[in-house]
């Protein structure tokens, strides 16, 4: 059944637009530079078809938009809006283009046209002619001069970066957009609605602001293939007392280190991993210099990680690094990890038309008696999602700062759980008690739709959770909550493909399915482990295609 979504009113952007403004004035009049104070305040004054054209143009593509492509009924005669905000400075309609700006803004019939001397014949491709001006025209200069016969104006916003400085500050990321609000008001995202303070914020001072947007704008460079080198330069010496900023520098510091290994650049690739604290480094840096056969280094490292692991997946790279290392250097190889003891099952089915080889082996496998779901990670997370509602989305300082927010700001963080300790304890006595089956019901029902970084709401339906509920040991669960809450990014995935029930003996199985030439990945095994210590029944199921 199709979602029937509301008609929203014609200036609902703009609307929006100054519920942000009005927002970070009111929560970060100090963090405020001149330019985004200016903004603000000639914002205000702007004519009401002048505000709407800069908000339309601020949620565009740009920053060079033709006049003659623009078109809005409820601001009316576009010229005429434009002109208050050509005074402020804030848009300009002579900005130097580069040929490639102009190859963007004209079609390819206009290029051949206007460039008729260039073209060698008119049929061209575009791509090819944007290739072919490019090497003669290298200067910067306005469309009138690029383009002396067309009449149409390019208009250029010049407030851009301070639009995303302010946008920055209100969703404390520039991941999220303007779009944000109009998916709320549709009703296609629902947030959790947080009573968080006036002085809930993302950001406590300027630098920290600054210091996002550097470091943003060198990832960007990095990626858009801007050389090593030149991008380490701009972040040499970067420092912040700000954690999540550390780790966005350490992450950057990774991804070219990565880069870097792959152009089989190995020293410089050691040198970054070494100073990256990013997880992950310490074992990249193992490799590298297995790659450059230096084991001694190598094993040493190793030694260390092994004494204060990082997370059981770096503990299960290291012991894998031991082994190989320990033959290298002739040192007794240590003792095998035992493989964790699951059931087997071998299937030889059908090939499926459509569909994954997960629900091939869903379909075989259910009976009117023993349903099967395929649940993979939806599941667990669901239930843990909705059990722990109130302690995911509490109101601490400096989780939640803006009304979009999915999750709390320190999800990741190491001391998510402590600052939590209380809510979080109280729904691992539910489960002792065994009152977490209504807890989790009644969030189900009252919290359906909202958005949240557990529970995934087109995978759970009353029947698998009154079956789960039923069928699941608290102690189990109870279990597996734990192994989330210590390590939430690696530990929400990885568990079994599908689960099935036999509801009239309060029993179940999961079951992880690989097909022909399929394997286990390293968090597969981890969890396979995880459910060995602790009784969780799960099967391992081959699966060969019949007449392969």
């Amino acid at each position: 059944m199709t979602m029937q979504l509301p008609d929203l009113p014609s200036d609902y952007y703009l609307r929006n637009f100054r519920t942000a403004m009005d927002w970070v004035a009111t929560r970060y009049g100090d963090l405020l530079g001149e330019d985004e104070s200016t903004f603000l305040a000639g914002f205000a004054q702007l004519p009401e078809p002048s505000q709407a054209l800069l908000v339309r143009l601020v949620m565009r593509k740009g920053p060079h938009f033709r006049l003659s492509r623009l078109s809005y009924v409820e601001i009316g005669d576009i010229r005429t809006a434009a002109a208050a905000l050509l005074d402020n400075g804030w848009l300009k309609n002579n900005h130097p283009l580069s040929i490639a700006e102009v190859c963007s803004l004209l079609r390819r019939h206009e290029l051949v046209e206007h460039f008729a001397e260039k073209v060698p014949h008119r049929s061209i491709a575009k791509s090819e002619l944007v290739v072919l001006l490019k090497m003669p025209c290298t200067a910067e200069q306005p469309l009138a001069d690029w383009c002396p016969a067309l009449t149409d104006t390019v208009l250029t916003l010049t407030v851009g970066d301070c639009c995303d400085r302010l946008r920055l500050m209100f969703f404390g990321n520039l991941n999220q957009d303007w779009s944000e609000f109009v998916l709320a008001d549709l009703g296609v995202f629902r947030y959790e609605q947080v009573a968080f303070c006036s002085a809930s914020r993302g950001f406590d001072c300027r630098q920290d602001v600054d210091d996002y947007l550097h470091l943003f704008r060198c990832r960007e460079a990095f990626d858009n293939g801007e050389d090593v080198n030149a991008v380490l330069e701009r972040v040499s010496g970067f420092q912040s007392a700000n954690r999540q900023l550390r780790l966005r520098h350490h992450k950057l510091l990774f991804r070219m280190a990565q880069h870097l290994e792959r152009s089989q650049d190995c020293e410089m690739a050691l040198g970054l991993y070494r100073i990256s604290a990013f997880p992950g480094a310490r074992q990249r840096c193992v490799r590298v210099l297995e790659k450059l056969e230096r084991f001694d280094e190598a094993w040493e490292l190793v030694r260390n990680a092994l004494e204060a692991p990082e997370s059981d997946s770096e503990r299960q790279l290291m012991l894998r690094a031991q082994t190989r290392l320990a033959g290298k250097l002739g040192k007794p190889r240590p003792p095998r990890v035992p493989t964790p003891t699951h059931g087997v099952l071998e299937l030889v089915l059908a090939r499926p038309d459509v569909g994954s080889v997960e629900y091939a082996v869903r379909e075989h496998l259910a009976q009117p008696e023993a349903p099967v779901y395929y649940v993979e990670n939806t599941l667990i997370n669901g239930l843990f999602g909705l059990l722990f509602w109130d302690a995911i989305f509490a109101p601490l300082p400096g989780a939640f700062f803006h009304p979009f927010q999915a999750a709390p700001a320190d999800l990741l963080d190491s001391d998510f759980r402590a600052r939590r300790q209380a809510l979080f304890a109280k729904g691992f006595a539910a489960l002792e008690d065994g009152s977490h089956a209504t807890q989790i019901r009644r969030a189900f029902r009252e919290k359906c739709g909202i958005q949240s970084p557990f529970v995934f709401w087109g995978a759970l339906d009353d029947a698998l959770l009154d079956l789960a509920l039923e069928c699941l040991p608290a102690r189990q669960l109870s279990a597996c909550f734990h192994r989330l809450l210590d390590d939430i990014k690696a530990n929400r995935s990885g568990m079994p493909d599908l689960i099935q029930f036999w509801p009239a003996e309060q029993r179940y199985r999961m079951i992880e399915v690989k097909g022909p030439g399929d394997r286990l990945q390293d968090n597969q095994r981890r969890w396979l482990a995880f459910c060995a210590v602790h009784d969780i029944p799960v099967d391992v199921c081959q699966v060969r295609w019949a007449g392969a």
